[in-house]
């Protein structure tokens, strides 16, 4: 077992033997590190204070990046897939005191506060969960959880391993010019074949799923200040403008608009 292995093991041990209301646990992974698939009896919120990973259930797969969160049912058999360096920082809730919907988890924005509350209940000590002051952090988050806007970033990834290759490469190295034909190639598919099987697979359209990942590489980008038009050429837009209405058409407004809505 490896250094990593044991940590994983003894985190999803310490969440298996918690009793107080308020469980947190912050671990930094480096990149390629997977955790294998569990199941919390807990509901978990999944903060990424940097990089990006991917939780993967029997249902789908939702990329998650910087500065968002995603709240995994208790109960949801999950797996994930760190896609860069991360530092995860989680709280667990019991069901009876979180109201969370039961099924596929659900990405939501961020806000300052429950940050901050994730961060300061990951300082408490082993005794100092059920403390008065444990206490009312764990309430604050009970009320500020349910106000968190779920957000349009589910990924859906394809299971054939070919369609796999070609969505963690574009993952990787986004490239909105990337000729559909030459993913046809690199399938060895008919560009036919590739657009119904991945629609088939992931719900989506090829360029549609192109759109959402671009998406996906430039917002950690954004959120830590790069410029719109640095960003948009460098994932292969024309020009800004091209960029902000692929932007606006998935997410409903323009970058600089959600990021400050954000």
């Amino acid at each position: 077992m490896t250094d990593t292995d044991e940590i994983i093991a003894n985190n999803i041990a310490r969440i298996a033997a918690a009793r107080g209301a308020l469980m947190a646990i912050g671990t930094d992974y480096g990149e390629g590190i997977v955790v294998s698939p569990h199941i919390h009896d807990r509901h978990q919120l999944l903060h990424a204070l940097s990089g990006i990973l991917i939780v993967s259930t029997a249902s789908g797969h939702w990329i998650v990046p910087q500065g968002y969160a995603l709240l995994i049912p208790a109960g949801c058999e999950h797996r994930v897939e760190m896609l860069s360096a991360v530092r995860m920082r989680s709280v667990y809730l019991r069901p009876g005191d979180l109201q969370a919907p039961s099924g596929d988890p659900r990405v939501l924005g961020m806000t300052s506060l429950v940050r901050a509350l994730i961060i300061e209940a990951i300082s408490l000590g082993p005794d100092e969960a059920d403390s008065p002051r444990g206490q009312l952090l764990c309430d604050l988050l009970l009320h500020e959880i349910p106000r968190l806007v779920e957000q349009p970033l589910a990924l859906p990834l394809p299971s054939d391993p070919r369609l796999v290759a070609l969505c963690r490469g574009f993952i990787a190295a986004p490239d909105a010019r990337a000729p559909l034909d030459d993913w046809a190639n690199r399938a060895g598919m008919s560009r036919r074949s590739l657009t119904r099987h991945f629609r088939q697979e992931t719900g989506l359209a090829v360029e549609r799923w192109r759109q959402q990942a671009c998406v996906f590489a430039a917002l950690p980008r954004l959120i830590d200040g790069e410029k719109v038009t640095t960003v948009a050429l460098d994932i292969g837009y024309d020009s800004p403008a091209a960029f902000t209405t692929m932007f606006r058409r998935m997410l409903g407004r323009t970058p600089r608009d959600y990021l400050r809505r954000a």
